[in-house]
């Protein structure tokens, strides 16, 4: 018999990353914080990164509680290796690709939902983790 699945509450003032499933951004990750808890559980993120269409102030929207996860902790990477598995910030959220060769600072990273290769400055990667029951892996 499997565990229970751990049910996270978040708070108002909770930073958070919101997974998009707009088509054209599926699995993208965007930095947000929680403005409130709805009476129906969804949540009201204001956005970081993002603005209204007409640019006056960051962006808000209602989330389901299945599109949210804690915002990752750091872990201090000095270097990556081909292969690894990455997390890229390009067009203002976080991307999933794979690291697939390096030039100085620079890394290429490729991602398997474009088929897209593009090079980041390391400072625009971190190490992929995985939110799962609970836990980051």
């Amino acid at each position: 018999m499997r565990p229970p699945l751990k049910k996270i509450d978040f708070f108002r003032g909770d930073t958070v990353e919101v997974c998009s499933n707009e088509p054209g951004f599926l699995g993208s990750y965007y930095e947000a914080n929680i403005v409130s808890r709805l009476d129906n559980g969804l949540y009201v993120v204001c956005y970081k990164n993002l603005l209204e269409d007409d640019e006056s102030k960051p962006l808000s929207e209602t989330i389901y509680p299945k599109e949210l996860r804690p915002f990752p902790p750091k872990i201090h990477a000095t270097q990556f290796f081909l292969y690894q598995k990455v997390d890229a910030f390009d067009n203002d959220g976080w991307w999933v690709g794979e690291i697939t060769g390096k030039n100085g600072s620079y890394y290429f990273v490729y991602f398997a939902s474009t088929h897209e290769e593009i090079a980041y400055h390391c400072s625009k990667i971190r190490v992929h983790q995985e939110w799962v029951n609970g836990e980051w892996v």
